[in-house]
């Protein structure tokens, strides 16, 4: 077994790490495994991890008092919005419109099956009534424990919940960090202080709310370490197993281009961009429906065909999706995004065999096609318009029975050589993403991966 604490002891963090790629690369690129490697025994819950990854498709909620100013969460505090002002817009934060059940019936409706909301983003602000600050929810006119309703509907419509936590916090005095201008005062700073207030709201998030899913970020900042990842990681598996948490809880790699054992982690979190094909190391993009991620008068709200191509994209890549909305400042998600999210539902509603369920592959993604795999199935996403002849390597060591399209309408189809050729119809059915089934005798689960 390598002592990995050997090299962290006699050559610092960094030259370390480089010691450890040059020697031993397979410890850095090989799958994920939970509680990384102050915590080796601690591994990620299979169980949960596995039906996770089969819902494929989550709703990701960033909301706050800053839709009173439509800027974006967070970033924009000392920034496009003064800190003091900032500060004070929870004092007028009063969504007398919000109903957890409506957003979580729209979720439904969107063919979404988790849903993971922004209980405190970087501004610190508490989406909860907390017991350990007065910056948080119950301090608003509206009073109402929002987490805990959205929490209950999850719950009653069999949606898996998640919660978003920030690890840095610019309002917190004891934070040392800070953003935009005035720079902060930093005379009450206190780190070990701090991540003291971080482990009672992290517990009391888990002890009221039950979330199967903790979303870190903000672990960037040089005051929280790999050390203290470690343990956080395993502080919240030991209070409740059946908890995936994502690699953000650590120093690691956050954009998820290898996996890794030395960083705490259970799954790995690609930003404002589509997962790399990654059959080892579960991962999930997290990507907005407009272009902020909290809520914009008037921002750009992605197509649907853009939505459909990321999530084919991502699951066949085999990932996750998890598309960010941004309600208003009355608690309302407003009328072009519900409109965009009803329009993905009815979509999967024909095509969601092609989604749920599946692994990515065999065949890799493009910019033409992705597939994804179930049972006896090879389903290829076809991400633009086609006609006429598609030719694809053919899968070894499998006899193909039929191609069809998703509602069983028959697709000529022959085998010449190594090649498969299909006589696409001179019309397909959707106007963004069509769905070509191709059933063979045997499992698809043991087929290479292949290129287009």
């Amino acid at each position: 077994m390598i002592d990995l604490q050997f090299f962290f002891r006699h050559f610092g963090q960094r030259m370390a790490m480089a010691v450890v790629v040059f020697l031993f690369p397979w410890l850095l690129f090989a799958q994920l495994s939970g509680g990384g490697e102050f915590n080796p025994d601690l591994h990620t819950n299979e169980q949960l991890l596995k039906r996770w990854q089969s819902l494929r498709f989550g709703m990701f909620v960033h909301w706050g008092p800053v839709s009173l100013r439509g800027t974006e969460i967070g970033w924009s505090r000392g920034t496009q919005v003064p800190v003091t002002d900032y500060d004070s817009l929870y004092k007028e934060f009063n969504p007398v419109l919000f109903d957890a059940e409506a957003w979580v019936d729209l979720a439904k409706e969107a063919g979404m099956k988790y849903l993971v909301f922004v209980t405190k983003h970087h501004d610190g602000f508490c989406m909860w009534p907390s017991a350990y600050t007065d910056y948080d929810i119950g301090s608003t006119p509206f009073r109402r424990d929002i987490t805990g309703e959205l929490a209950q509907a999850c719950r009653d419509a069999g949606i898996m919940f998640g919660t978003y936590y920030s690890i840095l916090d610019w309002w917190n005095p004891l934070y040392p960090g800070g953003h935009g201008n005035p720079p902060k005062d930093t005379s009450r700073a206190d780190m070990k202080k701090y991540i003291t207030y971080m482990y009672h709201q992290l517990d009391e998030l888990l002890d009221r709310y039950q979330p199967e899913v903790i979303w870190f970020d903000g672990q960037w900042e040089r005051y929280w370490t790999h050390e203290e990842g470690g343990k956080l990681y395993a502080h919240l598996r030991k209070k409740k197993d059946d908890l995936l948490i994502n690699n953000r809880v650590d120093k690691g790699n956050v954009q998820g281009e290898k996996g890794t054992k030395i960083y705490a982690g259970d799954f790995l979190t690609p930003e404002q961009r589509i997962g790399a094909y990654d059959l080892q190391n579960p991962w999930e993009s997290c990507i907005t429906i407009a272009r902020q991620w909290a809520w914009k008068p008037n921002d750009k709200v992605k197509s649907r065909g853009e939505i459909l191509r990321t999530l084919a994209l991502a699951a066949g890549g085999n990932g996750n999706l998890l598309l960010n909305v941004s309600p208003m400042l009355d608690g309302r998600i407003e009328r072009r995004q519900q409109q965009r999210l009803r329009e993905v539902g009815a979509w999967l509603k024909h095509y969601g065999d092609a989604i749920y369920g599946t692994t990515g592959g065999p065949y890799l993604p493009d910019s033409v096609m992705a597939s994804t795999r179930k049972e006896n199935k090879i389903y290829l996403l076809l991400l633009q318009e086609q006609k006429g002849d598609l030719a694809l390597a053919a899968p070894p060591k499998v006899k193909i029975e039929e191609v069809t399209l998703m509602d069983g309408k028959a697709i000529p189809w022959e085998k010449k050589k190594d090649e498969l050729h299909i006589a696409l119809p001179a019309s397909l059915p959707d106007p963004d993403v069509n769905v070509i089934v191709i059933q063979v005798k045997g499992d698809v689960s043991e087929i290479p991966d292949l290129r287009r």
